[in-house]
């Protein structure tokens, strides 16, 4: 058993906190990026389980960090699109996408269903 790790990039720092908070509350371990460039550089120095990403940000868009993923070396990694715009959603790229304003409990579930690998990570906490 074993928790899994996830990265979080999101330029809005509150966004990146409620989602840092809520899943190390059930168990996942995380690191986050205030921009596309940053996060996509931390994707290749780690392996994630998981990459949750905001769709529009100022340097960059969650289809570059979502293209840069499909062609790294973890290409399967599961990626959740974020955004306010929902017609941004609208992409078979992203594994999952998630509208904005979101439910805590809603990117819980939606990490779990992804990577149903991570036997302890708490099935309880829903943020």
């Amino acid at each position: 058993m074993f928790a899994c790790s996830v990265l979080v990039i999101d330029d809005e720092p509150m966004i990146r906190d409620v989602i840092q908070q809520g899943l190390r509350r059930a168990g996942f371990v995380i690191e986050t990026a205030g921009n596309a460039n940053s996060g996509m550089a931390k994707f290749d120095k780690g392996a994630f389980d998981l990459v949750i990403t905001d769709v529009q940000m100022p340097d960059g868009d969650g289809f570059t960090v979502v293209n840069h993923i499909r062609n790294s070396k973890y290409p399967r990694t599961p990626v959740i699109g974020l955004s306010a715009t929902p017609w941004l959603l609208e992409d078979d790229r992203f594994d999952r996408a998630i509208s904005k304003p979101f439910r805590i409990n809603q990117i819980v579930n939606t990490a779990r269903a992804l990577i149903t690998k991570c036997n302890d990570v708490d099935k309880s906490a829903t943020g």
